[in-house]
């Protein structure tokens, strides 16, 4: 979410829609949003199912995989805030229209490439697509709803990412088993465009445009810094275990430290001199930002790495073809909407014992299939997983919501902008990193089979959510939980004017 000024929107922004037509209803924009919120996350979890096909299709090799995943997240995480900050200057909905536009025109790249590198650089710009929709769908929510329809909307935001992330791997598998027109693996990109194209003929009817009356200046040192840095550390993670970790990948992580310094220096004195920083370094100083951030961290370092992990081991170890390893998905993802609805009371409820809770859960259902594939290795019923992928849903459901209400709720209502789009960058930034992390480990391991793949991955994964429930334990420990969301912008009509 771009920052937003404290300035409340006019009563004619209220009442009439984008063209000075009235609107039919106050709820009209909010499918409409969440239909490219469910679209850029279902395509960053869709592939998963697709691997095989893709790999024999075109040829790939393992690290190509791995790119097609983390380099959408890694050109989504570096562009995020500035796109925010875009929308703030050109207009909130016409950044998420012509984000949009590109998302479709990349979709239709995707499926058309005859080779990996077309692919990947395809991949490259959907991500930077998804982040031109993400913080300007957020932002448009801060001006079309207030109060508690704002809550409610935020709750309805969280539940469709989720979902999406859950589910991508079922419709995958669908669309590839329906081969409609012998498109095969080609058709998960192409079901974005009817979607797409239906979102944009909307928008401009239902969707207000908005901009900030004084909208921050581009931070676009800031960005590159980011993005080489990201890079730094995501290429030899991904390339080395191919390569037998040549020195340059070495060199290229150690890089990454002081490129990430120069960046903390550049964005200090660019607040000093008055300046709009991409990341204002002041943010790091308050406990449950900092703890906040660590914990998004680790929890999306699990997410994205798993659904890979899992599905390779389902479709080259147990040899299911995409429909049943989609199906597998099911029991997650049901769960997880049990979880995911019940979690914004608990939440209210519990605060930051919540996260700790669906944090263990999640670990207890990682250690739980460690335990099964440890036992069947690559035989055995497949349904022997599901216990464990039921506790993966709980937990997800139980933690991803929570934690981003948690943090915004101790925000000051001034940053709370900024806090949501560092935590919004730090989750694509945990997808780029545990793909290449986790990838790196089952790649690595994969020549004493899939099952020894795949416990060697759950092991990390442990691991890694057994620090996040202990960095939990520093958010601010108070009960009850308010969300906190920046006050609406200043709203225009069609042609910028109040």
């Amino acid at each position: 979410m771009s920052e937003m000024t404290n300035v409340e929107a006019t009563s004619r922004a209220e009442h009439e829609g984008p063209s000075g037509a009235p609107a039919t209803s106050r709820w009209a924009p909010l499918p409409i949003l969440m239909a490219g919120t469910f679209m850029i996350v279902l395509d960053f979890f869709v592939v998963n199912v697709a691997f095989p096909s893709m790999q024999t299709s075109l040829h790939a090799s393992a690290s190509a995989i791995e790119w097609v995943i983390a380099g959408y997240g890694l050109t989504f995480a570096s562009m995020l805030i500035i796109s925010g900050r875009l929308g703030d200057h050109l207009g909130r909905r016409r950044l998420f229209t012509m984000g949009l536009s590109l998302f479709v025109l990349s979709s239709i790249a995707c499926a058309c490439a005859g080779d990996p590198t077309f692919l990947i650089v395809a991949r490259l710009v959907q991500g930077g697509a998804a982040a031109m929709i993400s913080p300007n769908v957020l932002s448009i929510m801060g001006v079309v709803f207030t109060g508690a329809d704002r809550v409610r909307s935020v709750s309805i935001y969280g539940i469709t990412l989720g979902m999406a992330a859950a589910s991508g791997q079922l419709v995958g598998g669908l669309v590839i088993t329906w081969n409609v027109a012998g498109l095969g693996w080609r058709g998960i990109f192409l079901i974005n465009v009817p979607v797409g194209l239906a979102a944009l003929l909307l928008a401009r009817r239902f969707i207000p445009e908005s901009r900030a009356e004084r909208a921050s200046p581009l931070d676009l040192v800031g960005m590159i810094l980011v993005t080489v840095a990201l890079a730094a550390v995501v290429l030899p993670l991904i390339e080395g275990p191919q390569l037998s970790w040549p020195r340059w990948t070495w060199f290229s992580l150690v890089l990454a430290f002081p490129i990430l310094a120069v960046f903390y220096i550049y964005e200090r004195g660019l607040v000093q001199r008055g300046g709009a920083a991409l990341v204002d370094p002041a943010l790091f100083r308050q406990r449950s930002f900092a703890a906040g951030l660590a914990t998004q961290l680790s929890l999306w370092c699990s997410m994205a790495s798993f659904f890979l992990v899992l599905s390779l081991y389902l479709q080259h170890g147990r040899g299911l073809d995409p429909l049943r390893s989609g199906s597998v998905f099911t029991i997650l993802a049901g769960v997880f909407l049990v979880a995911s609805l019940r979690a914004p009371a608990l939440t209210m409820r519990f605060g930051r014992s919540l996260i700790a809770v669906g944090g263990l859960t999640l670990a207890a259902g990682f250690a739980v299939l460690l335990a099964v594939v440890h036992e069947i290795g690559t035989g055995g019923s497949v349904w022997a997983l599901a216990p464990g992928l039921a506790l993966v849903g709980a937990g997800q459901g139980l933690t991803i919501t929570p934690l981003t209400t948690t943090v915004l709720s101790h925000a000051e209502p001034e940053r709370a902008g900024a806090v949501s789009g560092v935590l919004a960058t730090t989750q694509q930034i945990g997808n780029a990193l545990g793909v290449a992390i986790t990838g790196a480990i089952f790649f690595g391991t994969v020549r004493a089979g899939y099952g020894k793949a795949f416990g060697s991955s759950l092991v990390e994964l442990v691991c890694l959510l057994a620090a996040m429930v202990v960095v939990s334990r520093f958010l601010p420990a108070r009960r009850s939980v308010q969300l906190v969301t920046p006050k609406p912008a200043m709203a225009t009509n069609g042609k910028g004017q109040r």
